[in-house]
């Protein structure tokens, strides 16, 4: 076969492999960004800014905890005045950690707030713009004049950076986008590119470079697909700006941690992003540990390309939909085209394997998140036989829900076969015929074959033998290291769209990975729309590991299997105490399922970064509450007292509710 070629794609110089976009340097302060620069981490202090000893303690304590670049918000001039007390504490104290003055709404803020950090936030959605949305029709005329309006409001900041030699962040979010935005593009990546790039040619006008940008959402889909446009539309004008990553809004714990890993891991994989920050309804500090996880693998792992010599291109994955595939019944699960993507569960077989897996079905069904497919490893030892009967039989009140798969290591199966809905053939970089033979033919006409192997040319070979025609068949791609999976996998799908084979994939994770690993790497793959299934890891089919399996398709938007929270991290805008806040509506709302509840700690951003939720819960005030209906606003100003009641109220009167089971 031909050697593989290097097919460059507008938001990505090799699918197949890892390289870091080339970007030019932006100093902010003494720290350095883009380049060949590390991957800088970064977060936000959560203190009202005008309380200067809490907010100078906070961002002491972000730097011990490695934070290398702190955002700090300036919702008035006021606040921005005060920026200058907290820089003047630090440096008494002896921290040089460049400071970042957050800005919406307010350009006076802004230029006040340019004299005391070395970089300036905004949001293009709003920094010229109110929040009110307008539907209207746009002449050309029109459109051109809102620019001028914009660029006089805007250049006099440019020109104070560039004389002070700050930088500038322009940071687009998908649900605070203007009027003007709105209504020419809607509420889409498209609308969050065209909405900084309005902002990045007046500063080239101005000839001002040192600028970072960022597309973030509370959705990884949509803020993947965002970076990616930004990248491509960057490239066809010449544009090599770094970019900061985040997910927004991502939450708390692990659903936090997951939707992070798959959103901003997505775009590391293919070497975007120069800045993260991971967003957490936590304190500040818990955000730095994440980040500095997120980033090593890009850090200190050396990304070469694939091994493998197939001569394939690659669909541009921005907005992809899914991998077409065809579907296939294992058992009564169906796998592939528009089914869910299933989770398997590997079981190592133990005496009393069987009454805890029906112990976790019983606790997963109610909440509709149960293990799909069951997968044994066949154990070549004279016990297994018995010890898998038995297993089927405690087990067989479950088959109506349930697939059995049995796996098998290349050169160890045996002369007879057990029966099961499917079976795994696991082999390194070769493997061997006769054994294929012998699954197929076990297999029945009903059974799956699922063909695994560490080389994408062995797995594509295996495929191609004429003994499977017609057999229903599954591809696995054998995780090797994990950082090679990802490009792998997609070297796997675009290989078999070059055959021709539509067969469903299953995506597996090395069970030593740790679970941000794992959360990279599969939601990567689904945010590309390849994938039909999820291995959990090797092990146990224990309640954490569907745990996480679930909340990595629900972070992903694949499968909603439970209420999903949007909650912002807090900052020195929030009304209220955003954690306990947000975990007590998730106490009383959190067996709901398929509906998305935002968490807003303020007016400012709230109303507009909660963009796709079905109902949101926003601070109005100091002890008030706003609540929400999509984005329009229901009931204001409840005392925060009867708050959560009226919200389990609305979510009633709208139909979604139900009552926990016991």
């Amino acid at each position: 076969m031909p050697a593989q070629t290097i097919h460059r794609s507008v938001w990505s110089i090799n699918p197949f492999s890892f390289r870091r976009r080339p970007t030019r340097v932006v100093p902010v302060g003494n720290v350095l960004v883009g380049g060949s620069n590390p991957i800088r981490i970064q977060s936000m202090t959560t203190t009202p800014t005008m309380d200067t000893e809490a907010t100078v303690a906070q961002v002491l304590r972000l730097a011990r905890a490695g934070c290398e670049i702190a955002r700090i918000t300036a919702p008035t001039i006021l606040e921005a005045q005060n920026l200058e007390n907290i820089k003047k504490s630090l440096l008494q104290k002896g921290c040089e950690i460049p400071l970042v003055a957050d800005i919406h709404f307010r350009p006076d803020a802004a230029l006040v707030a340019a004299d005391f950090v070395e970089k300036v936030r905004i949001n293009p959605g709003n920094f010229t713009d109110g929040k009110a949305f307008k539907i209207r029709e746009y002449t050309e005329d029109q459109y051109g004049a809102e620019l001028r309006r914009i660029e006089q409001k805007f250049t006099p900041l440019v020109l104070k950076l560039k004389r002070l030699k700050r930088a500038l962040r322009i940071g687009t979010n998908h649900g605070s986008l203007s009027d003007r935005i709105m209504n020419r593009f809607g509420d889409t990546p498209l609308g969050m590119v065209e909405s900084a790039l309005e902002f990045v040619r007046i500063c080239q006008k101005n000839d001002f470079h040192d600028i970072i940008l960022s597309m973030k959402a509370s959705n990884p889909r949509v803020m993947v697909e965002a970076y990616r446009l930004l990248a491509s539309r960057m490239a066809e004008e010449d544009m090599d700006y770094p970019f900061h990553l985040g997910v927004t809004e991502a939450g708390d714990g692990p659903d936090g941690r997951i939707k992070s890993a798959a959103g901003i891991g997505s775009l590391l994989e293919d070497g975007i992003g120069d800045t993260i920050r991971v967003s957490l309804t936590e304190e500040p500090e818990a955000e730095i540990p994440v980040a500095q996880e997120l980033a090593e693998r890009y850090t200190k792992k050396d990304f070469s390309s694939t091994e493998e010599t197939l001569d394939v291109s690659y669909v541009d994955p921005a907005g992809p939909a899914r991998r077409p595939s065809r579907v296939v019944k294992t058992g009564p699960i169906e796998l592939g085209g528009s089914a869910p993507i299933r989770v398997v569960s590997p079981v190592v077989l133990a005496p009393s394997g069987a009454h805890e897996l029906l112990r976790l079905l019983e606790d997963r069904l109610k909440k509709d998140a149960p293990p799909e497919i069951i997968e044994i490893g066949y154990q070549p030892n004279p016990a297994f036989p018995s010890l898998y009967q038995s297993f089927r039989s405690t087990l067989a009140p479950e088959t109506s829900r349930l697939a059995f798969w049995l796996s098998f290591e290349e050169g160890k199966l045996p002369a007879q076969l057990p029966p099961a809905d499917g079976y795994v053939y696991r082999c390194g970089d070769r493997f061997e015929p006769r054994e294929i033979e012998s699954l197929n033919s076990a297999c029945g006409p009903k059974g799956v074959l699922v063909l695994r192997s560490s080389s994408v040319l062995t797995l594509v070979s295996m495929l191609g033998l004429k003994v499977l025609e017609g057999r229903m068949v599954v591809a696995c791609l054998d995780p090797g290291s994990s950082t090679q999976t990802v490009h792998s996998l997609r070297l796997l799908a675009a290989a078999l769209r070059r055959a021709g084979s539509d067969v469903p994939i299953l995506l597996a994770s090395n069970g030593e990975d740790p679970d941000l690993a794992v959360a990279i790497v599969q939601g990567s793959l689904i945010c590309d729309g390849i994938g039909d299934a999820v291995s959990v890891c090797r092990g146990p089919a224990s309640r954490d590991r569907l745990d996480f399996a679930y909340n990595l398709l629900q972070a992903c938007g694949s499968r909603l299997t439970k209420t999903e929270f949007v909650s912002c991290p807090s900052c020195g805008r929030t009304l209220f105490d955003l954690q306990s806040t947000t975990e007590r509506i998730k106490s009383k709302t959190g067996h709901l399922k398929g509906i998305k509840i935002a968490i807003m700690g303020c007016i400012v951003n709230g109303p507009g970064e909660m963009a796709d939720a079905d109902f949101g819960y926003v601070g109005g005030g100091p002890g008030k509450i706003n609540l929400y209906v999509g984005k329009n606003c229901v009931e204001k100003s409840i005392p925060s007292e009867v708050a959560d009641e009226k919200l389990v109220e609305l979510i009633r009167q709208h139909g979604k509710w139900v009552d926990p089971l016991s």
